[in-house]
This record gives structure tokens, C-alpha cells and sequence, in this order.
């Protein structure tokens, strides 16, 4: 300790202690703080290494975690959409559909209003109501179903996607019906009794699917005509029905035997049974709505009303009959009265012009055979309707597999043989004709489709071969093959030996369809000179020379008449490169003169308009 230098007077101050401090505990303690602060930097980057360590692991957690949600992403992806089941309305399974539900939906026509009408009926067999309607009720229900999952056609395309099958089915009117049938108003048995089936006449909003199936029947049959007729009787059968059953109601409500025009007193044993009493309303409504015979006069106001109102049904009916009928009689007889048309018309002719009795009997007993074997119906005016695609796939259906047997057409390209097959025309020959004699030059070639044909003698009557069904001729003379010997003339005679079914394809057509296959044209050459060679029917010198004189001919014609057409088509362009020209020069003397008109004043003014509008 040391004693501070009295500055002041001793007596006011008391003497302090003071620690002596040194240079080297000034500098202990300088350096005791920087190693503190050195360590605290030293935590703090061990803290931020620890964090950043964390945000490595959180971030790889989360790459991680990204890379785990796009793997389910790619696996949903690549996960097809679940097929669920649809009715496709356009195939046979969708028809046997509409043939099971037709079925309880035409039970609850005809029995509801029966059970309902004639209590009899529905107390006797309780259990077979209570089956035949609950299988019934169920099948409707599968039905909404199927109808909620029926595919319909949107672009061109079927919809299954099952939300806009649902959506769509909503939008329906048949889906508020549906809903209405299936409302379970068999409840109401609880309260009321079994015995009141007309509580189930919501049933019958599903009518709908009954004429629904009667539709598709009548565009699927082969009958249709007579199915039209079936349909119609059956309606009027169904009116018959209900009206019988009305008139048994309205006769009950009034009471039996009360007067002439009910149904007489149940009480007598022989009007107390059930088939008398069906029986009995059944002939009353047929008589009341053909208005054949006579029936008990009405006396109440009631019944005057309901005789009217079937009067009136009746005459609808009979006028539906006739019209219907008639129509339909005129369908089925359209084809007949045409086709008989064509013969009064063909005998009138023959008449007109003498044709010898014999050649006329002839031409009668060829009608005759098209009529009898269903061969007098037009295949282009048939077929006219129908798209090019749809034809195609006709003829190759009816055509191709007899156009393959033909030996030059074996190999050939399908293009080709689908174009040739569009080509044939079914032609029909009677016995004895002649389909083709030596020395006529051939333009056609035959397949035969059905019947005989023999190659016979100059005199008509020796046969040398016969010719059936598959055979073909006449290939090698519409090549027209360079160097045969025969040219493009026959060389035998062929006559129809019965009736006979032939197609025939020309000249025309087969080179027609041979510009459109180069190479095709050329095999079909050497397959057919090879045909020719084997038969020694071939000049070899003249096969192998230049090219024929007539073909070169045949190329000058054409040259000739594209150099015509293209002669033309360049007057056609001079004329007009000439109007033209001389249009332009007249709007160029208009110019010229509006120029020179022009002052120099004027483009002065025109300069300075066109400055002020660029400021």
C-alpha cells in the first residue's frame, strides 16, 4: 500500500487502499478475454456447422420425401384406370337385357289391373303374386343399375366413364319414371291388407323398356313385316284386356245384376266363376270395341260415358287396323308388284314387236327362275346407300374368295384384288345360251358362281368338257397379251347347260384397275404368257420384239389427245395473261395522266401535310 500525494489538507481526506497493477496482469487478463472470445466463436461455429448439418438432413429428408411422393405420382400414373362394367346399348348382350326386363314389365301390364279388377284371382294364389312380384321388383332394380352404367356415343365414341353415365342418366325423363316405379308403395299393404294390388300401379312407369325392346326386335328380325303384324294385334289384345277388366270394375262398383248392362249376379253359380267372369268381360269388350255385335243397352249416366269413350277407342283401333295393315300388306307385295311390272312391260314389247312365241316363253321361264331363286333384286341400287367402305367390305365378303381360285389373280396385291372385286357384276344365263362363241372378241372374262357351262362343238351339240361351279375363263384374252396366237378372240364355244349364276369382270375395268399397280400389270403379264407358252398358244418371236405397233398406236392417240387438252388449258392462260396485260396498261396511262395533271404546288401542300403529321 501506498499513500496518494495530499493535494489537498490532510484533514478532509481518509487514505484508500489501492492494488498495485502491473503490466503482466494487464496483459493476463487481455489475453483471458480473447481466449473467451475465441471459444465463444468456437461454440458459435460449432452451433452453425451442428445447424447447417440439420438443414442438410432436413433437406435430404425433404428431396427424399419429394422423390417418395414423385414415385407414387409415376406409379399412379402409370397404374391404368380401373375398368369398371358397361353396357355397350349396341350388342346382342344389351338385347338379351332388354328380352329380361320386357318380360316383368309386360306382367305388370296385364295382371296389376287383373288382380285389381277380379279380387277372385288375387285371393287364390297369394303366394305366387308375392313371388312373381318381388322377383319382378328386383329385376327392376338391376335394371336402374344397368341403365346408370348404359354407354352412349359422344363424338363418335363410347362414353365409361361411369360419373358422366350417371350425370347423363339423370338428365333422362325415363329416370324420373324409373324413380317412381321403384317408390315401395307395398308398404301400404301393412295398413290396408295384402289384397290391393293397385297400389303397385307405379310398376308400370317402366313400360318404356317393353316398347324399347319391341323396337330392336323389329330392326333385328328377318320377319319384319309379320313381326309389324304381331305387334299390332298384341296392342289391341292389351286393349281388349284392360277395357274387359275396366267394364268388370265399373260392374262391381254398381252391383251385380243391378240392370241389363252389368255383369249379372255373382250369386247364380254358373256367373260365380272366375274364367265365366273373365270370360264374360273379355267378349263384352271385344264386341263394344270392334263394334261387330250387339250389346246391352247402357242405362246409367256412368256407363252412357264409358260405352262412348270405348266407341270412340274403337274406332281408333279399326282405323290403326286398316291403315297399319295395309301398309304393311303393301310392303311385303312392293317387290312383287315391281318385279311384275317388268315382265307386263317386257310381254307388252315382245307383243308389239312379234317375238316368236318360243324365244317369248323363254324370256318368261328367266324371270320366273330369278323370282323363284331370289335373284331380282338390283345389288347396285341395294347397295347404293351404303358408304364406299361399308361396299368394299360387302364385296370381299360375297367376292374375293371366288376371284382367288382364278389362277393369274393368285399372289396378286390385296389393293388390286379389292378393287377388281368392286368390279364384278353378277350376270344369269338360261339353258341353252350362249355365253361366249369362237372368234368374238373377248371383252369379258367369266367365274362361275353356280350352274354348268360346256365347251361344245361348232355344231352345238358335242360336249368336250363342262365347266362348274369355281371354274373361270376368258382371262388371257383381257390381258391382251402380245404374241398369242388367238389374239383377243375366243377360242372355244361355251354354252349355259341349265340356269346359270356367273360373275363377270371387262376389259375396261381390269385395266382401269391395273393403272393404279404398274408392277401388278406386269406380273399378271408373264403369268399369263407363261399360261400361254405351256399351251404352245404363244408367237415367241413376236412376244419377245419391240413393242407391238398397235400398243404404240394406242400411246400416239393419247399423246396426242393430252397434247390437245394441254393446248387448250395454254390458250385459256394467253387469253388471260392478254386481258390482264391490257388492263394494267390502262390503269397505267390513268396514272401517267394524274401525274402529269399534278402542280408542283400541290405536292408542296402535300409535303408539308405530311410533316406536320410526323410532329
Amino acid at each position: 500500500p501506498f499513500k496518494m500525494p495530499s493535494l489537498v489538507p490532510k484533514t478532509h481526506f481518509l487514505p484508500i487502499p489501492v492494488p498495485i497493477i502491473t503490466k503482466s496482469v494487464i496483459t493476463r487478463k487481455k489475453e483471458e478475454k480473447k481466449d473467451e472470445i475465441k471459444k465463444e466463436e468456437k461454440k458459435d461455429e460449432k452451433d452453425g456447422e451442428k445447424k447447417n448439418g440439420e438443414n442438410k438432413d432436413e433437406k435430404k429428408d425433404e428431396k427424399k420425401d419429394e422423390k417418395k411422393d414423385d414415385k407414387k405420382d409415376d406409379k399412379k400414373k402409370e397404374e391404368p384406370p380401373k375398368e369398371i362394367w358397361i353396357m355397350d346399348p349396341s350388342t346382342d348382350q344389351y338385347y338379351r337385357w332388354l328380352s329380361v326386363i320386357a318380360g316383368p314389365v309386360f306382367y305388370n301390364l296385364m295382371m296389376i289391373v287383373t288382380r285389381a279388377c277380379f279380387n277372385d284371382l288375387q285371393e287364390t294364389y297369394p303366394k305366387l303374386w308375392i313371388v312373381l312380384d318381388y322377383t319382378s321388383d328386383i329385376i327392376y332394380y338391376m335394371d336402374t343399375f344397368v341403365r346408370s352404367r348404359t354407354g352412349y356415343l359422344e363424338q363418335g365414341l363410347l362414353v365409361k366413364d361411369a360419373k358422366k353415365l350417371r350425370d347423363k342418366y339423370r338428365t333422362t325423363s325415363q329416370f324420373k319414371y324409373d324413380m317412381i316405379s321403384m317408390i315401395p308403395t307395398d308398404l301400404l299393404f301393412f295398413k290396408y291388407g295384402f289384397n290391393n294390388p293397385e297400389f303397385r300401379f307405379n310398376r308400370l312407369c317402366k313400360i318404356q323398356r317393353l316398347f324399347e325392346f319391341f323396337e330392336r326386335t323389329e330392326t333385328r328380325t328377318s320377319f319384319p313385316n309379320m313381326f309389324r303384324i304381331s305387334n299390332l294385334v298384341l296392342y289391341i289384345l292389351t286393349i281388349i284386356h284392360w277395357n274387359a277388366c275396366l267394364f268388370f270394375a265399373i260392374s262391381k262398383s254398381i252391383g251385380f245384376g243391378t240392370d241389363t248392362w252389368v255383369y249379372p249376379n255373382v250369386s247364380h253359380p254358373e256367373y260365380g266363376r272366375l274364367a265365366r267372369k273373365y270370360i264374360y268381360s273379355l267378349y263384352w269388350s271385344t264386341l263394344t270395341l270392334t263394334t261387330i255385335g250387339e250389346t246391352p243397352a247402357p242405362v246409367r249416366d256412368v256407363e252412357f260415358l264409358f260405352v262412348i269413350g270405348d266407341f270412340l277407342t274403337g274406332v281408333l283401333i279399326f282405323a290403326s287396323i286398316v291403315g297399319n295393315v295395309g301398309a304393311m300388306i303393301s310392303n311385303m307385295n312392293a317387290s312383287r308388284a315391281e318385279f311384275q311390272a317388268k315382265i307386263d312391260s317386257i310381254k307388252q314389247y315382245m307383243q308389239f314387236r312379234k317375238v316368236t312365241k318360243d324365244l317369248e316363253a323363254r324370256v318368261i321361264k328367266w324371270f320366273d327362275y330369278l323370282w323363284t331363286e331370289k335373284k331380282t333384286c338390283d345389288e347396285k341400287e341395294v347397295l347404293k346407300n351404303l358408304p364406299d367402305k361399308l361396299k368394299a367390305e360387302i364385296a370381299i365378303n360375297v367376292h374375293l374368295d371366288t376371284l382367288k381360285k382364278v389362277r393369274i389373280f393368285q399372289d396378286c396385291e390385296a389393293g388390286l384384288l379389292i378393287e377388281l372385286v368392286l368390279k364384278l357384276q353378277p350376270q344369269v344365263f338360261s339353258p341353252g345360251d350362249y355365253i361366249c362363241k369362237k372368234g368374238d372378241i373377248g371383252r369379258e372374262m367369266y367365274i362361275i358362281k353356280e350352274g354348268k357351262l360346256a365347251v361344245v362343238a361348232d355344231d352345238g351339240v358335242t360336249q368336250f368338257v363342262v365347266l362348274s361351279d369355281g371354274a373361270y375363263f376368258g382371262e388371257i384374252s383381257i390381258l391382251g397379251i402380245k404374241g398369242s396366237k388367238a389374239g383377243n378372240r375366243r377360242t372355244a364355244n361355251i354354252r349355259s347347260v341349265g340356269y346359270s349364276d356367273l360373275f363377270a369382270l371387262s376389259k375396261d375395268d381390269l385395266m382401269e384397275a391395273l393403272t393404279e399397280y404398274p408392277e401388278a400389270k406386269k406380273a399378271l403379264e408373264e403369268k399369263g404368257k407363261a399360261i400361254l407358252m405351256k399351251d404352245n398358244l404363244i408367237d415367241e418371236a413376236v412376244a419377245n420384239a419391240g413393242a407391238d405397233p398397235k400398243d404404240l398406236e394406242e400411246k400416239i392417240v393419247r399423246l396426242q389427245s393430252n397434247l390437245d387438252g394441254m393446248q387448250t388449258k395454254f390458250a385459256q392462260l394467253m387469253a388471260e395473261f392478254t386481258s390482264t396485260q391490257a388492263r394494267i396498261k390502262q390503269r397505267v396511262t390513268q396514272m401517267e395522266a394524274k401525274v402529269k395533271s399534278i402542280k408542283p404546288e400541290d405536292l408542296t401542300e402535300v409535303v408539308a401535310d405530311k410533316d406536320k403529321k410526323v410532329q
